[in-house]
């Protein structure tokens, strides 16, 4: 893909995104917020992967997790714009395994139990899981959302994956769908969580997308829209 149609739609898209945020998170009065609940939600974001495991490789040997970790690092910073308490498991490449772990699927697990165990400790914690999907054949492209199954997963992701299309890829046929049982991280958690596949690393053209900065910002204000615009449907629901 050239850098000129790659980069092409990142202003209107900006300027779209940033009016809906504005326009939702402005129009909430303060009240109704510290109202919602016994705490703020805090959006927790999870970058996929990290440490000795890079997750999904591109043809060229991008990391899955180096792109998880650059999306992730964006939606935290616009959030924080607006107020949203942010809490990532993770803030770079490298991770701290304890001496015990010794062997990589050993690693593995105690990662993934971390996880867990932070995004428990939240209290108000909402999971935003991000990841990259690759698939044998390199046609398929396209993000999807997928969801826990606690309370207000679903919607959040039906909400969430028709923004995505609707911003950045109009053909794409998939739906939020549940997430499988096997997926560790989201079948232990108790909060509302939805894992974002932004797009296929197996596909060139779009490895070359989700590897450009200025589409890791559209990604990320796609998902931070999507947080305050659901947020802004619960609150006005609980305060009539």
């Amino acid at each position: 893909m050239h850098p000129k149609q790659s980069g092409k739609p990142a202003a209107p898209l900006l300027f779209l995104v940033c009016a809906v945020i504005i326009g939702l998170w402005a129009a909430l009065p303060a009240a109704a917020v510290e109202n919602a609940g016994a705490s703020p939600p805090v959006l927790v974001v999870d970058p996929g992967h990290g440490g000795l495991d890079g997750g999904a490789t591109a043809a060229d040997g991008s990391l899955e997790s180096a792109i998880n970790l650059a999306i992730a690092l964006r939606v935290r910073a616009l959030a924080r714009l607006f107020g949203v308490q942010v809490r990532l498991t993770r803030d770079g490449e490298e991770l701290d395994y304890p001496p015990e772990a010794e062997t990589v699927h050993a690693k593995k697990v105690w990662d993934q139990k971390r996880r867990v165990a932070l995004i428990r400790q939240t209290e108000g914690a909402m999971l935003l899981s991000i990841h990259q999907n690759k698939y044998p054949d390199a046609r398929p492209r396209g993000s999807q959302v997928l969801y826990a199954r606690t309370p207000d997963s679903a919607a959040w992701a039906e909400l969430t994956h028709a923004n995505l299309i609707a911003a950045l890829c109009k053909d794409n046929r998939r739906v939020a769908a549940p997430i499988s049982e096997d997926i560790y991280l989201m079948r232990e958690i108790d909060c509302p969580g939805i894992l974002v596949e932004c797009g296929f690393l197996s596909n060139p053209q779009e490895a070359q997308k989700l590897k450009s900065p200025g589409y890791q910002l559209e990604l990320a204000l796609v998902l931070t829209a999507s947080y305050l615009q659901f947020l802004s449907t619960q609150f006005q629901g609980d305060t009539g």
